[in-house]
Order: structure tokens, then sequence, then C-alpha cells
């Protein structure tokens, strides 16, 4: 629905107002204190904007703004419009009960995948009848400008859409985690990006529909070819690099429908999300642009990608020998990962860490920015077992407790605690900021196996330190025991 030179001041104002809760809910979702009052200003702010469409442009009434909000409604449009609230409330609130924490990184990719999907189809309903948009001329024509805002915003969100489903693939463990590189792939993909922004170029010129549907078409493969190359490791930032690409996608649709309220959310997804993505790239030691151009690092992770865990001598240890070297310790940092949520470790780590504290043990927990398969996963975790927020820190600021600490215990964390992230130059991760747990006198690791290795493909040398200590079994149980051994 566009708005015009007539559009009611209230509407205005309803959609600034919107766009401030939204800038607000940016700001809660920084810390996890404040999280949950973000979330409810988000909610806050698309109900206002939502409601405030259909009051004023009253899309279920013939004659559209200016009649009686109650006269002549079209039953049959008010019902398709309400309906299809309905589903998605209802598909929205079932995935959100049953969805398990581990599963919210490929959850998050499906969502983007929708966000990018509906910005193509409303280009695609706004090139097939622009006068029901406003956005065409006595002549028929689409107005240049909208052209162009139709053109790029159906071009990314297309881009959106089908790299989100790769992503999605590859997080659900239906395709292959490692790089898939194909020959020729950056010629191609240069080729294809400078194809279709040839053609939307041309689009200005002439409004063809075989111009738009190539356009669409391959927009659709590029996101494909963009994803495919990206390894498992790289996948925080390819999440959060599409969360900014459905912002963008919002953002020209906005233009296209001369929606500010579109135009001001998109805008903000899609910088928060390139700001983030630039964030975690600098955490993972990976070039932004490399990365958003389809893997120009994958050559070298496919390259790990075989590793085989080093033949050197190790320590294992048992659940009692960790409950009594914690129990005697005055610092325990514990560092997780991808490992404590597949296993749904992290209430059984609180309760753990609860008996510590009863017994003056000071406990504190280090979060790596790229630790789990998404920004913010292991956060999210932690605040799901109720574990206080104060004793909650980033790399950046619990690094240098480690020297200080009596125990890291490590709990299904492998590429963001690896020393050799700082040492070995011919590795995959180095230059990565990683945690330094093996700086603390002793460092117990919880790891299923010796066998596995991290998302990298590379064996992390710390597991054969003289102070490590490895603790091999599935973490919830172990921690579990070690409960037992504590009580």
């Amino acid at each position: 629905m566009h708005e015009t030179a007539a559009t009611p001041a209230w509407v205005l104002l309803a959609y600034l107002v919107a766009g401030v809760c939204f800038i607000l809910a940016l700001r809660g979702l920084s810390s996890p204190e404040s999280s949950r009052r973000g979330n409810r200003f988000g909610m806050f702010g698309m109900t206002l904007a939502v409601l405030t469409t259909l009051i004023h442009y009253r899309p279920f009434l013939p004659g559209g703004p200016g009649e009686g909000l109650l006269d002549n409604i079209d039953w049959t449009v008010a019902g398709q419009i309400l309906g299809a609230i309905a589903l998605g409330a209802v598909i929205g609130v079932v995935t959100a009960r049953r969805i398990a924490m581990t599963a919210m990184p490929q959850l998050v990719a499906a969502f983007h995948s929708l966000v990018g999907l509906a910005a193509v189809l409303v280009g695609a309903g706004a090139y097939l009848n622009p006068g029901a948009f406003g956005i065409a001329g006595p002549d028929g024509l689409i107005h240049i400008n909208s052209r162009i805002e139709m053109g790029l915003g159906v071009a990314i969100g297309a881009i959106t859409f089908s790299g989100s489903v790769i992503a999605f693939l590859k997080l659900n463990g239906n395709m292959s985690g490692k790089p898939i590189l194909l020959p020729m792939r950056h010629f191609i993909n240069l080729g294809t990006l400078v194809a279709i922004l040839g053609l939307v170029g041309y689009f200005t010129q002439d409004q063809a529909q075989w111009i738009f549907w190539t356009v669409t078409a391959l927009s659709f493969a590029i996101g494909f070819l963009l994803i495919i190359p990206i390894g498992g490791a790289d996948m925080p930032v390819v999440i959060s690099m599409l969360n900014s690409y459905s912002g963008w996608a919002a953002a020209a649709m906005g233009f296209t429908l001369h929606n500010s309220a579109m135009i001001i959310t998109g805008a903000l997804v899609g910088s928060s999300g390139a700001i983030l993505s630039y964030i975690m790239c600098r955490a993972m030691n990976r070039s932004f642009l490399s990365v958003i151009s389809g893997g120009f690092g994958g050559d070298a992770a496919a390259a790990a990608g075989g590793a085989a865990a080093i033949d050197r001598p190790w320590k294992r240890g048992s659940a009692e020998d960790a409950a009594f070297l914690m129990k005697q310790a005055e610092l325990v940092i514990i560092a997780p990962g991808y490992g404590m949520a597949v296993s749904q470790a992290q209430h059984a780590l609180r309760e753990m860490c609860d008996l510590l504290k009863k017994e003056g043990v000071e406990v504190k927990y280090a979060i790596h920015p790229v630790a789990g398969r998404m920004p913010g996963h292991m956060n999210v975790l932690l605040a799901e077992a109720n574990v206080p927020y104060d004793e909650v820190f980033e790399l950046e600021d619990i690094n240098a407790e480690f020297a200080r600490a009596d125990v890291a215990f490590v709990i299904g964390a492998n590429d963001v605690t690896n020393p050799a992230a700082k040492t070995d130059k011919t590795s995959p991760i180095y230059g990565m900021p990683v945690l330094d747990v093996e700086k603390a006198k002793t460092v117990l690791f919880v790891k299923r196996s010796m066998g596995g290795v991290g998302y990298a493909g590379v064996d992390n040398e710390l597991f054969y330190r003289d102070n490590t200590m490895m603790l091999l079994a599935d973490a919830k149980k172990m921690v579990e025991e070690i409960v037992k051994s504590l009580g």
C-alpha cells in the first residue's frame, strides 16, 4: 500500500512511532538484560504498523481510503487478509513453542527465506498490476524510479530466499557443511551479478516481462551460488549477512510502495545486519568481502576439512576428578560451545555452577562471538537456563581472567579455544581471536570423543597440553555426573 501526498498526518506519525519502537527493540536486543524489553518494543511497533496500514488503506473496502471503516466491506478480501494473519500467527506460535534451541539457527535461516520470498512476491504483484500500487503513469508504464526500486528489491529478495534455503539445508544437516567449490565459481558469480545489474538498468528503459523474470531467475541462481561455497565454520556470518539482505529487500520494496514504515524497518534490519556481519568476520578473522562474495576462504577450509586428529599423548579424567578440582578452586570459568547446545546441557551446567557457588567458588562464563551456529547462540541458551546475566562475559572482557583462573571448564567448544589460532600460521583459523583457556591452571575439556574436529576441520592442540584433562562423554551426562559428585 503506497503513501501519497494526501496521507494523513496521524498515519505518518504512527509509522514514526513504529520506527522508534524498532530502534528501541534493536537497542534492547544488544544486551541479555534488556532483550525481553527489546522484543516487546519490536512487537508493539510491528502491531502498530500493521494496524495503521489496515485502518488507513482499508484494502478490504472497494473504494479504499476515505470511506467509513465499516462501510461496504468486501468480506472476501477481508477474510483473506485476516485468514493470512491468523495462519501466520498459528504457525509462528506453534513453531516457537516446539523448536529446540539447537535448531534455532536453521529456524532463523528459514525466516530469512520467507522475508526474501515476500519481497519477490510483492515486487511481482507490483509489476503485474502497477496501477493498484500507484506506481504507473497515465500511459500505464511503471515510473522509472519505481522500476529501479522494484528490480533491486526483487533481486535482493530472491538472493535472500535461495541463499537462506542453502543455509538452512547446511545447518539442518540435509547438505554437507563443507564448502562445495564449483569450478570458475568467482567468474560465474561475478558474471551473474553483472548481468543482473545490467538487466535492472535496461529495465528502466524497457519493462518487458522477459527482463523482469530473467532478473528474478538469475537472482535466485546467484543466491545458491554464493552460499554453497561457504563452509559450516562461517555459518554465523552467513546468518547475520542474510539477515542484512532481508532488510535491504524490505527497504527496496518500501520505496516501491512508498511506504515509510517498510523503508525504516528494512533500513534498520539491513544496516544492523551488515554491522553484525562485519563484527562476526572480525571475530573469525575472515574478510567481510570474501564471505559475502561466495567464500573466497573456502579453499583453505576445504583443504583442512579432512584433517585427522593428532596422534599425541593426552590425559583422561572422570567426573569425580573434575568435581574435586573445581570444588577446590577459587575461580572457575565456563567456556560453552555448540556441543553444549546439542546435548542440551545448559540446565545441568547451571545446577553445577550453583553447587560450586555454595562452596564459595567464583564462577564466570566466557562467550566467544561465534560460539555456536549463530550470533548470540550461547547467550540465549544460558538465559534459557536462568544463568545470571552478570556472570556472562564476552571474549574481550573475560580473556584476561583466564590467567588467574584455577579451572577453565570447556563444554563443547572447539575452534574458539584452539591456541593454534595464535601460533600456527598454516592453520585456517590463524589470526582468529580465541578464548585464552590454556592460561588457566587446569583445563577441563568436555568432548564426546577424541576423533572429531571443529567446524574449521582442524584438531585442537589444547587437548594435548599438560594442564588439560579430557572428559570424554555426552556433555549433559558428564555434567550431571559432576553434579552428583559435588552433591
